[in-house]
């Protein structure tokens, strides 16, 4: 991506809480040694990863806690510790689906 100038974007950076997220033993762990919630962990792992994240909520308080990830730096382990969690798909639809892909592009007829 960096070749060709395009920056990734997380939209959804927190999967709706899908598949119990924010209780997530790993982001949980981590982000306490941190002081740190899970949400936040997730979120100082894009930002470390050169991901631009776009966290929603319509609660001040998370919204504080989603500006509050510029304080801390999670260590080699740690970010190879939260790589680990990924499972080489998409949670909300496949990427690989042919009806999918032409949904997206606009090719379906």
């Amino acid at each position: 991506m960096e070749k060709y100038g395009v920056q990734h974007e997380s939209w959804g950076p927190f999967a709706e809480g899908r598949k119990d997220f924010f209780a997530n033993p790993v982001l949980t762990e981590i982000g306490a040694k941190y002081g740190k919630t899970a949400a936040q962990t997730a979120l100082r792992f894009l930002i470390q990863s050169n991901v631009a994240v776009i966290p929603k909520s319509t609660h001040k308080e998370r919204m504080e806690q989603n500006f509050a990830v510029f304080d801390f730096t999670l260590s080699v382990e740690d970010m190879a510790a939260i790589q680990t969690l990924d499972e080489g798909e998409g949670l909300f639809f496949s990427h690989y689906d042919p009806a999918v892909v032409e949904m997206i592009t606009g090719l379906h007829r």
